[in-house]
C-alpha cells in the first residue's frame, strides 16, 4: 500500500483549489473504483470542501459591490449588491 502526502487543512485552500480536490473527488467516487473506507474517508472530505467553498463564496458575495451612476454616467459611488 503506497503513502499518500497528508492533505492539507480545507481551511488553508483557496476556491479553486478547493473545487480543483472537489471535482477529482465527485470524478472518483462516479467511478466506483474506490474501496468502500476510502470512499466514506473522501467523501467526508467533500463534504468539508463543499462547505468551506460555500463560505468563500458568500464572503466574495458581501464584497462584491455595483457601481452607481450619476445623472451624467459618470461613478457616484458604490453601494452593496443587493441593494438594488
Amino acid at each position: 500500500m503506497s503513502e499518500q502526502a497528508p492533505l492539507p487543512p480545507v481551511s488553508g485552500l483557496s476556491f479553486e483549489r478547493a473545487v480543483d480536490e472537489l471535482e477529482r473527488i465527485v470524478a472518483r467516487l462516479e467511478r466506483g473504483d474506490v474501496a468502500l473506507d476510502e470512499s466514506i474517508a473522501i467523501y467526508a472530505r467533500g463534504e468539508e470542501l463543499k462547505k468551506h467553498c460555500g463560505k468563500l463564496l458568500n464572503a466574495a458575495e458581501a464584497r462584491v459591490e455595483k457601481i452607481r451612476l450619476d445623472r451624467e454616467g459618470k461613478p457616484a459611488g458604490t453601494e452593496p449588491l443587493d441593494q438594488g
